[in-house]
Order: C-alpha cells, then structure tokens, then sequence
C-alpha cells in the first residue's frame, strides 16, 4: 500500500476489529505467447468483521481480478489470501458473489431464480424457502415472487441477483460493479438500499465500483487504486454514519473531502501512467 489516511473518523459500532479477510503482496501476471500484464502488483490489505469497504480505480487496474482471486476463482501469481484464518486454494462456497449483470434465467420466476443458488449448493429446501421469503421481503420483491426478468426493471433485476448472492447466508459478499449498467436514479435507490441491507445483516460487503460518489456513498472504508498494475494508492476513512441518507450525505463536509481527496488521487495516479 502506497498511502493511507483518515477524515474524522466516526466510531462505527456495526463493525470489529477481527480480520475476516486477509491480502498478503497480492501480485497477479496474465501471460500469453506474445507478452505478459501485470494485472496486480503487491497488494496487501485487511477487511474486518461487518466492515463495508468499497474499491475504487481506473478501469483495467485490476479491481475484479482481486475480487475473483479473493473468491478463489482466480489464483495469484503471488502472494496469499485468507478468509477467516484459512488460505485461500479454490473456490470459496461461504461467500456470496453478486457480478456486474444480474445473469437470471428468463423462464425463471424471481423466487425460483433466487433458489437457483440453493439447488446448485444442495441446501435443506425448507429453509432456503425461507431464507428467500425473508430476502423478497428485505429487497422490496413482494408480490414480484413469479414475474419473469423481462417483466421486472435493471434494478429490480439486480435486487433478484442480490437476493441469490445472499441466500446461502454468506458472511461475505463481493461485488463487482453491480449498479454499474443502471440508470443513475435506480442506482442511486440502490445505493440507499445496499447501505439497509448491510446495517440489517451485519454482512462484510467488498464492492468494486468506477464511481467516486458510489464509493464514498456506501463505504465505511474505500481503498484507491492505481492504473495498471494495479495497487493500492492510499484508504480513506470518510467517518461519515452507518445509516445513511442519500440527501443528507450528499450534503455532508465529510462526503464532498472524501470525493475531493479520491479525485485528486485519481487523477494524480492517471497522470503518471
């Protein structure tokens, strides 16, 4: 990590001081015949328990290649990853994974499309009917549960695939740019939902995001990334409130230094590359 710094940080007591995921010298090289990129370049860092931590960077700076290695879909090149004390060697069935397209099936209702996650994982069918009753209920879907994809808006799309990352109870969620293709109203309503769903489950959440205000919006911590290779410039602790209202934050001093600190470092790390 290059740098690191904190604005006024307010105590958050939703979160902990135990470390659920642990990135140790994170390098990742993609090779091909011809050449090799550098995706990632030493990259340490350390989420804890209930933590909401956003990443934001340039694109093509290696923000989903860390989420997917992190999920253990990916292997580094060096380095290591741990989830709650255990390294990371493969795919990694406790955490839940939402993708930037909400990927549903279009002759599957919205109940059955969440249940999907439960067929696929073998869980006992009578609580992950509940467990699904409880999400619909959570994200807004009731009286949604059989509409079709091509019935339900982007947003109510990407709340479905939210209700599926979420069925299995993870204790950690990654998030690679999930409101990205998303009308900017409907991903403001997003960000104002995604910010309940976190206060209401106490899930540690990582999201990858291109959005500064997405970032500094939904994060108690947010980690800037430089171009490629990728790493990490500096963290920011805007110390804004666990609950959040989208007006007010905006307003808030703390939200536009944070913005303004993440812009000048965007922009800095963009220059030199």
């Amino acid at each position: 990590m290059i740098g690191a710094s904190v604005l006024d940080r307010e105590p958050d007591a939703h979160t902990t001081t135990s470390p659920i995921i642990e990135v140790e010298g994170l390098t990742r090289r993609f090779r091909s015949k011809r050449s090799e990129t550098v995706a990632l370049h030493d990259v340490s860092l350390s989420v804890n328990q209930g933590e909401f931590v956003t990443i934001a960077g340039p694109s093509g700076c290696g923000k989903s290649t860390m989420l997917k290695i992190i999920a253990g879909l990916v292997p580094a090149s060096e380095g290591s990853v741990s989830i709650m004390g255990e390294p990371v060697r493969g795919p990694q069935k406790q955490i839940g994974f939402a993708f930037q397209r909400s990927a549903l099936l279009e002759w599957r209702g919205v109940r059955k499309n969440i249940l999907l996650q439960a067929e696929m994982r073998g869980m006992d069918r009578k609580h992950a009917a509940a467990r699904a009753d409880e999400l619909i209920e959570l994200t807004g879907l009731t009286g949604f549960e059989r509409a079709l994809p091509h019935e339900l808006s982007g947003g109510m799309q990407q709340r479905v695939a939210l209700c599926r990352a979420l069925l299995h109870e993870p204790r950690i969620l990654l998030m690679d740019e999930p409101f990205g293709a998303l009308d900017a109203l409907t991903r403001e309503q997003m960000n104002v939902e995604m910010n309940r769903i976190w206060r209401e489950t106490g899930t540690t959440i990582l999201l990858v995001t291109h959005s500064v205000a997405e970032a500094v919006y939904l994060g108690n911590r947010i980690v800037v990334m430089s171009p490629r290779p990728g790493q990490i410039v500096e963290t920011l602790e805007p110390g804004l409130p666990a609950e959040r209202e989208y007006g007010p934050t905006m307003q808030d001093p703390r939200f536009a230094a944070a913005s303004e600190r993440i812009r000048i470092l965007l922009g800095a790390s963009q220059s030199h590359d």
